[in-house]
């Protein structure tokens, strides 16, 4: 299994809105990845590693997937309409990484 992690780091003056992201971005890239799709986390950003420190990301998903080929298989073809739902929720740019599971729920 292999999980897609999308980040946006926490900028000063960023605007992001939890609640479309949650709400209506994520529905969105779940449904148009279909079954490449396993399930997907949504995490919001509340504090660094230090007391009073900030989160270094404000919001983040993490895509479950069987493989990274499933994943793009999903994903690619419905790319363009994705990525182009970005700005109604954010103006940062996301930092992508995929991961292998090595541990995970049973």
């Amino acid at each position: 299994m292999i999980k897609v992690s999308v980040m946006y780091p926490n900028k000063p003056n960023a605007r992001f809105d939890h609640a479309y992201y949650r709400d209506k971005h994520m529905p969105l890239v779940q449904a148009r990845l279909g079954s490449a799709c396993r399930f997907y986390t949504v995490d919001k950003g509340l504090a660094g590693g230090a007391p009073g420190e900030g989160p270094t990301y404000i919001a983040m998903c993490h895509i479950y997937s069987d493989s990274a080929e499933a994943f793009q298989a999903g994903f690619g073809p419905h790319a363009k309409e994705i990525l182009g739902d970005i700005p109604n929720y954010t103006d940062l740019s996301p930092v992508m990484q995929v991961s292998e599971v090595v541990v995970g729920q049973p």
